[in-house]
């Protein structure tokens, strides 16, 4: 399973220098709903990496059916969880199993 990386080149470039091959660059709303599709018809991605910025930018539909995916797991950095889901809480939802316990 590989990890994928949305948001824009600043976002982007930490985890390009910590080895994250699949990244992409998404500078206007279009590119990223579209980096966001092909990410999730991709199956070796378990992973995906966001700006919780992004995803406001997010139209509405899309934005619950990343809520709601549990392959490839859906992790919003940066800024407040506001509404969603806690990392520990989508790794267990991932995993089936709560690692913090």
């Amino acid at each position: 399973m590989e990890i994928a990386v949305i948001g824009n080149s600043e976002f982007i470039l930490g985890f390009r220098l910590a080895g994250i091959h699949k990244t992409y660059a998404a500078e206007n709303d279009e590119k990223l709903v579209e980096h966001i599709t092909s990410v999730l018809r991709d199956p070796d991605v378990g992973i995906l990496v966001m700006n919780s910025g992004d995803m406001e930018k997010v139209p509405r539909k899309l934005r619950a059916t990343l809520d709601n995916s549990v392959k490839p797991t859906v992790i919003t950095i940066g800024g407040g969880e506001e509404g969603g889901l806690s990392l520990r809480e989508k790794i267990k939802r991932s995993v089936g199993v709560d690692l913090w316990k």
